[in-house]
């Protein structure tokens, strides 16, 4: 018997065993059996702590039958099939994640394609294979993802390899990689809410100008809103979560007719009303990425500063908050830590301006942007920051337009920094040379 014939021997007992099965698996001889096989041979005859719970795991994304009772008419596999998806599983070094992000409240979007990211509107068979639907109904009775009033929404799809470690069961509990003595409580600087591949499509994305295709700025000038994140793993010896619900996302009452005096009720979608069209999206995203396709452009000097960190966070913030970090954006984009009047004597031999640091990010701004009024523009901006920073007594509100000035101003610096970054040159002198230029731009 060849080696692989003898992993499909052992999976054959396993799949002849009757549902509901043994009341534990983990205990029975053919699990068992299975288990010392890839010991033998993936583990150099050495058992994991948790070794059981990823082949358990395994087994029931596979479609093992008295692991999956709720399922009594799924047609049997394979077995060869199943013994190489198993032996791919305890060989691997690296696994395909894959995150579903729901543009909630989306109206008219293009499909859009960008890197390891994918924006659009799937049909319900389409979310189908994302979702893997099939494994999840295995994994979870009595749920089942209603990909018909999903595949109404737009989404964003993104895609990573994940390295892993070859111990599966490391794999499945990686808290046992977690180093002894840790600080549990640190702070990483920067560290985002969604993971960083999903950051790095949505500040991509937030490079167009959805401020200005709001029809209703007052209610959000957002083109769409992101609430969560489903995060699938095509590792077979992790348990996927549970399929999420429609109800999570937005809708509203509609009505349409079916007859001269007869009216069907039902939902749809809730939509923020935008003028742009899909071209005109597609328009805007096309021309923003075939700048960022370059590999410079990035890992430029230019972006040393947590711009795409700020940008992503006003975009997930509200109130205040978010027009803090817009604010944030355009200081992170043109400030330097020089700009303190202590620190003069550190300021390049070429640089005799004398004004403090806001004026100076002021001032780079509109030379950067190509737009004299918004030094004044940011130092009121800034000005009100300062009102709820210090806690002036006056009492004043963030309006419509400075809310939508503020995210317009920090589009438009993290635009200039792409435009600028396919030029060589050193950020201090980059920024010097915008300094000179919008000097003249500064309110007296």
């Amino acid at each position: 018997m060849h080696f692989d014939d003898s992993l499909v021997a052992t999976l054959q007992t396993l799949w002849d065993i009757p549902p509901p099965g043994p009341q534990n698996l983990w205990s029975s001889r053919e699990f068992l059996t299975l288990k010392k096989w890839l010991e033998k041979n993936y583990r150099n005859g050495k058992s994991t702590l948790g070794l059981e719970v990823s082949i358990g795991n395994a087994l029931r994304s596979l479609g093992l039958p008295c692991s999956t009772p709720h399922l009594p008419n799924q047609p049997r596999p394979d077995l060869r099939q199943v013994a190489a998806a198993l032996t791919h599983e305890f060989q691997r070094t690296t696994t395909r994640r894959r995150y579903l992000c729901p543009l909630d409240m989306a109206g008219d979007l293009p499909t859009f394609r960008f890197g390891n990211a994918t924006m659009g509107k799937f049909t319900a068979a389409e979310l189908e294979v994302f979702f893997n639907v099939s494994r999840l109904e295995r994994c979870h009775p009595g749920i089942r993802l209603d990909s018909s009033r999903l595949s109404q929404f737009h989404w964003l799809v993104v895609e990573e390899d994940i390295s892993v470690r070859s111990e599966s069961g490391l794999r499945r509990f990686p808290w046992l990689d977690f180093p002894i003595g840790k600080d549990m409580g640190e702070i990483v600087p920067h560290s985002g809410r969604f993971p960083q591949a999903v950051e790095r499509a949505l500040f991509i994305l937030l490079l167009a100008p959805w401020e200005d295709w709001a029809e209703m700025a007052e209610v959000d000038w957002r083109g769409f809103r992101v609430p969560w994140i489903y995060t699938l793993d095509d590792d077979l010896c992790t348990f996927p979560p549970a399929p999420p619900a429609p109800e999570q996302l937005s809708w509203e009452p509609h009505f349409y007719q079916i007859d001269h005096d007869e009216w069907e009720e039902c939902e749809r979608p809730l939509e923020l009303r935008a003028s742009a069209s899909a071209e005109d999206v597609s328009q805007a995203l096309d021309s923003v990425w075939a700048l960022l396709q370059a590999p410079s452009t990035l890992q430029s000097e230019l972006f040393c500063t947590p711009v795409e960190h700020f940008l992503v966070r006003a975009f997930l913030s509200d109130g205040v908050d978010e027009v803090m970090a817009h604010l944030i954006v355009i200081e992170a984009a043109f400030g330097t830590e020089v700009d303190q009047q202590s620190k003069r004597k550190m300021r390049l031999p070429a640089d005799h301006h004398k004004d403090g640091g806001t004026r100076r990010v002021a001032a780079r701004l509109s030379a950067a942007i190509m737009n004299p009024e918004a030094a004044k523009q940011y130092l009121d901006l800034y000005d009100m920051r300062c009102t709820y920073v210090h806690g002036r007594p006056e009492s004043r509100i963030i309006s419509t337009q400075q809310r939508v000035l503020a995210r317009r101003l920090a589009r438009q610096a993290i635009n200039a920094l792409v435009g600028l970054a396919q030029n060589e040159g050193l950020r201090e002198e980059i920024l010097l040379h915008l300094l000179n230029r919008g000097v003249v731009n500064l309110p007296s």
